[in-house]
């Protein structure tokens, strides 16, 4: 079991739920943060314990190192949970990776892993490399604004601007230098969601999910482009609560 500070520092609770409630850890999207799935939270409140993954180098931990190495991130995550009981974990984007690593590592070290949703992201063994790490800034913002994952403009104000972009391209140095390694699928559960409008998912390429379970497997298309969790919250919080269900 991971000690108290450990947990502390990566992970975020919004709103409690009772001692046995199942338990749902949460994985950000490249740059963003552990706040993201309070909306989340509120919808399973009182049903479902969410845990959100805080990543060193932003908010709250603004001074700690941003990790650029996938695999270097989940094993810090997966030293900071409470292995104790079953874990669900739901990642988005760059997080749905992240949150399939860490799942290994549960499943290696015998911890029950009773879900694992896959949000906004193509297979792991599905190679994108987008580059994005390694372009201008300016080039940088155009990509996070066409995706929805921030307002046009508001990288304006250069002060945000300098706090912001260093993280946004760690992540994507993370997320596009990660190289998949196989090994025995894991044994729970995968349901992957993809928005109908998402530039950089297709269904196609999020059904490839099916190849890292040895358990059941759903593919779920709700509306919307990549970021469609802001506008289906309510939708993602229902699936939850059928998947941990079953």
């Amino acid at each position: 079991m991971a000690n108290v500070a450990q947990s502390s520092r990566w992970l975020r609770k919004f709103h409690a739920a009772p001692e046995q409630a199942p338990q749902l850890v949460c994985f950000p999207y490249a740059g963003g943060s552990a706040g993201w799935f309070s909306k989340l939270s509120a919808e399973l409140a009182g049903d479902v314990q969410v845990s959100s993954v805080q990543y060193p180098g932003r908010l709250d931990r603004l001074r700690d190192r941003p990790v650029d190495d996938l695999s270097e991130l989940a094993d810090q995550v997966f030293a900071a949970l409470d292995d104790s009981r079953p874990l669900a974990l739901l990642g988005h984007s760059m997080g749905a990776v992240v949150a399939f690593e860490v799942a290994r590592r549960l499943q290696a070290a015998s911890v029950p892993v009773s879900h694992l949703f896959a949000s906004g992201r193509v297979a792991p063994h599905l190679r994108r490399d987008g580059g994005v790490h390694l372009m201008s800034d300016d080039d940088v913002i155009a990509v996070v604004e066409s995706l929805g994952g921030v307002e046009p403009g508001v990288l304006r104000d250069v002060e945000l601007r300098a706090m912001v972009l260093p993280v946004v391209r760690n992540d994507y140095r993370a997320i596009e230098t990660y190289r998949h390694h196989p090994a025995a699928p894991l044994t729970a559960p995968i349901t992957a969601l993809v928005g109908v409008n998402d530039p950089l998912v297709s269904a196609s390429d999020a059904s490839e999910w099916s190849q890292h379970t040895s358990g059941p497997f759903s593919l779920v298309e709700l509306p919307g482009g990549h970021f469609f969790p802001v506008s289906q919250w309510k939708a993602v919080a229902d699936l939850v609560r059928r998947g941990l269900a079953e």
